[in-house]
């Protein structure tokens, strides 16, 4: 039986040949096929206890689930996941990027690249249960050391360690949300893949997206940060051009200020009160497959909101008051977002550099939009209840 009469069956051959010839990276899958369940399953090769084993991570919205699963087991896993549970799979192997898709009529196609280079992924032969920490990037990178993370032979510069952990976290949540979104599947388009970061600064995050993107997943990209501050872009120039980087550019601008232009990805760290609104905005306008925002100083909704009963004696605490209208404002914006076709979520992100706040709204475009009236209902009764007289988001949206 060949891939092109059962892409599925060519799929899991594709994995089983990988792990018996040492060259299997990693598996990822997504797009599920019922709500309410599992969001991603994600596998990993290890030795445990002197066998060869498939690591599962199971992702629901609230927890992961893993199982240890001895190698052929495992594959058997893989197969009933992709027959019941996921319409998409993804495998990266150290020759080659395999692609098992479902089109919205439920026909399977199977998508087979051979990366540019047989180091384009590094192997992941099965490690002890015990290994080092995963990172999704290697500190050999060029751009680390362009950029002060690590020195000249490569090693972490101590001061930078809470830096590289962030990154990393980063490119980390950065794969889950491209691994679920429509952009998995749209990998052979005609056009490079268009990212956007607003605020970038000093670019750590923006050189990373850049370098997991084409060096990590072969992509063809346009990578574009924007910032205020001109010493800052000047900075990043320089970096680009003694790099010699292409697809990675910055400029200076404001997101208010720019012309609407498609975007796949549209990133948003720490853009102060209603700029990370107008980020939100624009990626929405420009059909972004991914939204990710780390909001900052939510200014807009304090001062209008009222404390209902029996609410009024908690908030008269200045500090809980301040709280509450955080969680409200960012509540709105993902109840926004869901109401214009995407999957939202907010969460935890590790604390950045210079700031506490460490809170992240992930956005990711359904496939299927749905009807976006039930959140829009859920988003009046919210500002009814708080006395909020007008959110940004939701009047940006509306004009």
């Amino acid at each position: 039986m060949t891939p092109e009469d059962d892409p599925l069956h060519g799929f899991v051959q594709q994995l089983r040949d990988s792990l018996a010839e040492r060259r299997f990276v990693r598996l990822a899958l997504g797009r599920p096929r019922e709500p309410g369940g599992a969001q991603r399953l994600y596998a990993r090769a290890i030795t445990l206890r002197g066998q060869d084993c498939l690591s599962f991570v199971q992702r629901h919205a609230t927890r992961d689930l893993t199982q240890n699963l001895p190698v052929d087991e495992g594959v058997a896993r893989v197969a009933q996941a992709l027959r019941d549970e996921f319409a998409h799979g993804h495998l990266v192997t150290t020759t080659h990027d395999v692609q098992l898709v479902t089109s919205r009529k439920g026909r399977q196609g199977l998508r087979i690249g051979r990366l540019a280079a047989a180091n384009e992924a590094a192997p992941a032969q099965a490690q002890p249960h015990d290994r080092k920490k995963h990172r999704h990037l290697s500190l050999d990178r060029p751009f680390l050391a362009a950029l002060g993370v690590t020195d000249a032979q490569h090693r972490l510069v101590p001061a930078m360690a809470r830096k590289w952990k962030q990154i990393n976290k980063f490119v980390e949540v950065l794969e889950h949300a491209f691994d679920s979104s429509p952009l998995a599947s749209e990998a052979a388009r005609g056009r490079p893949l268009q990212v956007l970061d607003f605020g970038c600064g000093k670019g750590y995050l923006t050189f990373a997206m850049h370098d997991w993107l084409t060096h990590g997943r072969g992509l063809d990209v346009q990578v574009t940060g924007v910032e205020l501050r001109e010493d800052m872009v000047a900075l990043c120039q320089a970096a680009v051009q003694r790099l010699g980087l292409r697809g990675l550019a910055f400029e200076q601008g404001d997101v208010r200020a720019r012309a609407p232009q498609p975007i796949d990805i549209m990133v948003a760290l720490h853009a102060c009160d209603i700029a990370t609104d107008h980020a939100m905005h624009a990626g929405v306008r420009a059909g972004a497959a991914i939204i990710m925002c780390s909001p900052c100083c939510h200014k807009q909704l304090r001062p209008q909101m009222m404390c209902p009963r029996p609410l009024g004696p908690m908030l008269d605490f200045g500090v809980h008051l301040g709280q509450q209208a955080e969680m409200v404002t960012d509540s709105l914006r993902a109840l926004l977002l869901e109401s214009r076709g995407y999957a939202a979520q907010v969460f935890e992100f590790v604390s950045l550099e210079h700031t506490s706040k460490n809170k992240m709204i992930l956005a990711v475009k359904r496939a299927q939009p749905g009807d976006g009236a039930p959140r829009l209902a859920e988003v009046d009764e919210i500002k009814r209840f708080y006395g909020i007289r007008e959110q940004c988001l939701e009047t940006l949206l509306a004009e």
